[in-house]
């Protein structure tokens, strides 16, 4: 498991998969999402057998935050199209549970997928694609030191409209920058040290 402050990523389990189905099945949630088409939980026990044959690192995490003292799912997040040659590789992330919206939950769950990414499977590039009018999300991402490549003109088609597609990524150097600056306040008084991750 990968431990953050407030949440933890752990392996997908087929209990999981109920929560999965409700979560791509409601519009709101995938509204910024490639899927359109509705989500059976035949499909989803057909993509988990699946995946049990991918490479750990290439399976879905599942988001947990912490409530009283029980470990709640709000979403999942994972690896993409690993290129192993360039080191690169996409990333994608999900809230499904609406009430947890807004809260800094996505920014840290994927905060530590960067980290691990980086940190563990020696990543060099680490990408991904956003709506432009998704703008929680890219603030976000702009925050964990991604930035815009470029964007794909009109490629979504979307509640009867086009929307442009915004390719962002952070390389290894600048995450280790930023890192850096993280954990080095600038007004530290002498014997205190404030730690924490990026």
């Amino acid at each position: 498991m990968i431990y953050g402050q407030r949440l933890r990523l752990r392996a997908t389990t087929r209990a999981d998969l109920p929560l999965f189905v409700r979560w791509f099945n409601d519009p709101e949630v995938t509204q910024h999402l490639p899927r359109v088409w509705p989500l059976s939980p035949e499909a989803e026990e057909t993509w988990f057998t699946e995946m049990l044959t991918r490479p750990e690192y290439e399976r879905p995490l599942v988001i947990e935050v912490r409530q009283d003292t029980q470990w709640l799912p709000i979403g999942n997040c994972a690896f993409h199209r690993i290129d192993w040659r360039n080191r690169s590789a996409e990333v994608g992330i999900v809230i499904g549970e609406k009430n947890f919206w807004g809260q800094g939950y996505g920014r840290e769950a994927l905060g530590l997928l960067v980290e691990a990414g980086f940190e563990r499977l020696n990543l060099h590039r680490i990408w991904l694609h956003v709506h432009t009018d998704h703008i929680r999300a890219i603030k976000a991402y702009q925050g964990l030191g991604f930035v815009e490549e470029g964007r794909l003109r009109q490629a979504h088609f979307r509640q009867g409209r086009y929307v442009d597609v915004v390719v962002m990524s952070v390389l290894r150097p600048e995450w280790v920058r930023a890192r850096s600056k993280s954990e080095h306040p600038r007004h530290e008084e002498a014997g205190s040290r404030h730690g924490g991750a990026a």
